[in-house]
Protein backbone atom coordinates (compact mmCIF):
# COMPACT_ATOMS: atom_id res chain seq x y z
CA UNK A 1 0.00 0.00 0.00
CA UNK A 2 1.35 3.35 -0.43
CA UNK A 3 0.60 6.15 1.48
CA UNK A 4 0.66 10.05 0.76
CA UNK A 5 2.71 11.71 3.94
CA UNK A 6 1.42 15.06 2.69
CA UNK A 7 -2.23 13.87 2.95
CA UNK A 8 -1.91 11.69 5.91
CA UNK A 9 -0.50 15.41 7.85
CA UNK A 10 -2.88 17.25 7.15
CA UNK A 11 -5.51 14.82 7.85
CA UNK A 12 -4.03 14.94 11.40
CA UNK A 13 -3.41 18.79 11.37
CA UNK A 14 -7.19 18.85 10.75
CA UNK A 15 -7.86 17.07 13.93
CA UNK A 16 -5.59 19.48 16.10
CA UNK A 17 -7.45 22.44 14.69
CA UNK A 18 -9.32 24.05 17.32
CA UNK A 19 -12.89 23.40 16.82
CA UNK A 20 -15.71 25.77 15.94
CA UNK A 21 -18.28 26.61 17.61
CA UNK A 22 -21.70 27.39 15.99
CA UNK A 23 -25.11 27.88 17.23
CA UNK A 24 -28.31 26.66 15.57
CA UNK A 25 -31.97 27.41 16.60
CA UNK A 26 -32.92 23.58 16.10
CA UNK A 27 -30.57 20.65 16.36
CA UNK A 28 -31.16 19.58 13.12
CA UNK A 29 -32.13 21.82 10.52
CA UNK A 30 -35.29 23.16 10.64
CA UNK A 31 -38.21 21.67 8.72
CA UNK A 32 -37.49 18.43 10.70
CA UNK A 33 -40.06 19.44 13.88
CA UNK A 34 -43.26 19.52 13.29
CA UNK A 35 -46.75 18.94 15.88
CA UNK A 36 -48.27 17.91 13.43
CA UNK A 37 -46.92 14.04 14.05
CA UNK A 38 -48.17 14.53 17.64
CA UNK A 39 -51.92 15.72 16.67
CA UNK A 40 -52.11 12.80 13.73
CA UNK A 41 -51.59 10.17 16.73
CA UNK A 42 -53.53 11.94 18.94
CA UNK A 43 -56.38 11.88 16.22
CA UNK A 44 -56.10 8.26 16.39
CA UNK A 45 -56.32 8.19 20.14
CA UNK A 46 -59.59 9.67 19.39
CA UNK A 47 -60.77 7.48 16.50
CA UNK A 48 -60.08 4.50 18.36
CA UNK A 49 -62.08 5.89 21.81
CA UNK A 50 -65.24 6.01 19.17
CA UNK A 51 -64.60 2.43 17.82
CA UNK A 52 -63.68 0.95 21.18
CA UNK A 53 -66.97 2.35 22.38
CA UNK A 54 -69.38 1.39 19.59
CA UNK A 55 -68.27 -2.52 19.37
CA UNK A 56 -69.13 -4.57 22.16
CA UNK A 57 -66.87 -7.48 20.58
CA UNK A 58 -64.43 -8.28 23.77
CA UNK A 59 -61.04 -9.41 21.27
CA UNK A 60 -61.86 -6.06 19.64
CA UNK A 61 -62.31 -3.73 22.74
CA UNK A 62 -58.84 -5.70 24.00
CA UNK A 63 -56.98 -4.44 20.84
CA UNK A 64 -58.15 -1.46 20.66
CA UNK A 65 -56.80 -0.49 24.41
CA UNK A 66 -53.36 -1.75 23.67
CA UNK A 67 -53.08 0.29 20.09
CA UNK A 68 -54.71 3.36 22.14
CA UNK A 69 -51.87 3.15 24.87
CA UNK A 70 -49.33 2.55 21.86
CA UNK A 71 -50.58 5.57 20.29
CA UNK A 72 -50.86 7.65 23.63
CA UNK A 73 -46.89 7.12 24.13
CA UNK A 74 -46.08 8.26 20.64
CA UNK A 75 -48.30 11.59 21.40
CA UNK A 76 -45.85 12.08 24.47
CA UNK A 77 -42.48 11.27 22.66
CA UNK A 78 -43.48 13.58 19.54
CA UNK A 79 -44.51 16.32 22.09
CA UNK A 80 -41.51 15.59 24.00
CA UNK A 81 -39.18 15.86 21.16
CA UNK A 82 -40.59 19.12 20.47
CA UNK A 83 -40.45 20.34 23.80
CA UNK A 84 -36.78 19.67 24.45
CA UNK A 85 -35.60 19.76 21.03
CA UNK A 86 -37.00 22.70 19.36
CA UNK A 87 -38.07 24.96 21.48
CA UNK A 88 -35.23 27.09 23.38
CA UNK A 89 -35.08 29.38 25.96
CA UNK A 90 -36.22 32.56 24.15
CA UNK A 91 -39.72 31.05 23.00
CA UNK A 92 -40.06 30.35 26.54
CA UNK A 93 -39.26 33.76 27.30
CA UNK A 94 -41.56 34.56 24.91
CA UNK A 95 -44.20 32.30 25.51
CA UNK A 96 -44.36 31.80 29.29
CA UNK A 97 -47.28 29.47 29.39
CA UNK A 98 -45.50 26.91 27.27
CA UNK A 99 -44.23 24.39 29.59
CA UNK A 100 -47.27 24.62 31.22
CA UNK A 101 -49.16 23.44 28.07
CA UNK A 102 -46.19 20.64 27.77
CA UNK A 103 -47.25 19.34 30.95
CA UNK A 104 -50.69 19.53 30.51
CA UNK A 105 -50.57 17.77 27.31
CA UNK A 106 -47.84 14.94 28.15
CA UNK A 107 -50.23 14.68 31.31
CA UNK A 108 -53.08 14.52 29.53
CA UNK A 109 -51.54 11.94 26.62
CA UNK A 110 -50.45 9.67 30.04
CA UNK A 111 -51.73 7.80 32.57
CA UNK A 112 -53.81 8.99 35.69
CA UNK A 113 -56.94 10.11 33.75
CA UNK A 114 -54.84 11.12 30.21
CA UNK A 115 -55.51 8.87 27.37
CA UNK A 116 -53.60 6.23 28.12
CA UNK A 117 -55.44 4.82 31.08
CA UNK A 118 -58.57 6.58 29.99
CA UNK A 119 -61.69 5.02 27.74
CA UNK A 120 -62.89 9.20 27.81
CA UNK A 121 -63.16 10.72 24.33
CA UNK A 122 -63.43 13.89 25.95
CA UNK A 123 -60.02 13.46 27.32
CA UNK A 124 -58.69 12.74 23.56
CA UNK A 125 -60.23 16.18 22.79
CA UNK A 126 -58.70 17.83 25.30
CA UNK A 127 -55.41 16.56 24.64
CA UNK A 128 -56.19 17.51 20.61
CA UNK A 129 -57.03 21.32 22.48
CA UNK A 130 -53.31 21.21 24.32
CA UNK A 131 -51.83 20.24 20.66
CA UNK A 132 -53.86 22.85 18.70
CA UNK A 133 -52.38 25.32 21.56
CA UNK A 134 -48.62 24.00 21.25
CA UNK A 135 -49.01 24.44 17.33
CA UNK A 136 -50.01 27.54 16.76
CA UNK A 137 -46.89 29.12 18.90
CA UNK A 138 -44.94 26.94 17.12
CA UNK A 139 -45.70 28.18 13.85
CA UNK A 140 -45.27 32.08 15.47
CA UNK A 141 -41.87 30.83 16.09
CA UNK A 142 -41.66 29.81 12.36
CA UNK A 143 -42.40 32.96 11.37
CA UNK A 144 -40.11 35.20 13.43
CA UNK A 145 -37.07 32.32 12.67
Amino acid sequence: MIRDKGRDSQVFVNLLRRATTVSAHCDLPCGVYDPAQARIEAESVKAILEKYAANDDPAFRERAIVIKEQRSDLVKHHLWVLWTDYFKPPHFEKYPQLHQLFNEATKLAGGGGGTKSSLDVKVADDLLAKIQEISDIFWETKKAA
